[in-house]
């Protein structure tokens, strides 16, 4: 018996759930941009690879995902935020949900980075979200 040949592709999902997160989890063309177009992107924003730790930035993007997840048992909302350089994970202590904060909008958003466990994490931060259709 041989095997079927690879094509160098990962196998399709398997499952409706599986389907559905990754079309909410990923980006809405099925390509990830390297960087944003500079069109979209406001001069005064840091791009999210130059942020390092105790630095008050102001950053822009696009959500990749936003779930709920406890912190010592307070509410979460946990949103990643992707500029097309690195990811940021926001959160907001306290919140279950914000109306608009939803994977494949655009955020701009402003506060102290910090490093957690190696990733930067920007908690309870000014936001704006941009409007639809300009994402």
């Amino acid at each position: 018996m041989s095997a079927a040949p690879r094509t160098g592709r990962p196998p399709a999902p398997r499952g409706r759930l599986r389907r559905l997160l990754d079309r909410l989890s990923g980006p809405q063309d099925g390509q990830e941009p390297d960087r944003l177009p500079d069109h979209e992107e406001p001069t005064d924003c840091t791009r999210i690879s130059d942020c390092g730790d105790r630095q008050i930035v102001k950053v822009t993007g696009t959500l990749r995902t936003v779930t709920l997840r406890p912190r010592a048992g307070v509410p979460a909302l946990e949103a990643e935020l992707f500029d097309g350089t690195a990811p940021l994970d926001v959160v907001w202590l306290g919140r279950r949900s914000i109306v608009g904060i939803e994977p494949g909008r655009g955020l701009t958003a402003s506060g102290r980075i910090c490093i957690s466990q190696g990733r930067r994490v920007l908690f309870n931060p000014k936001y704006e979200l941009r409007p639809l259709g300009q994402e």
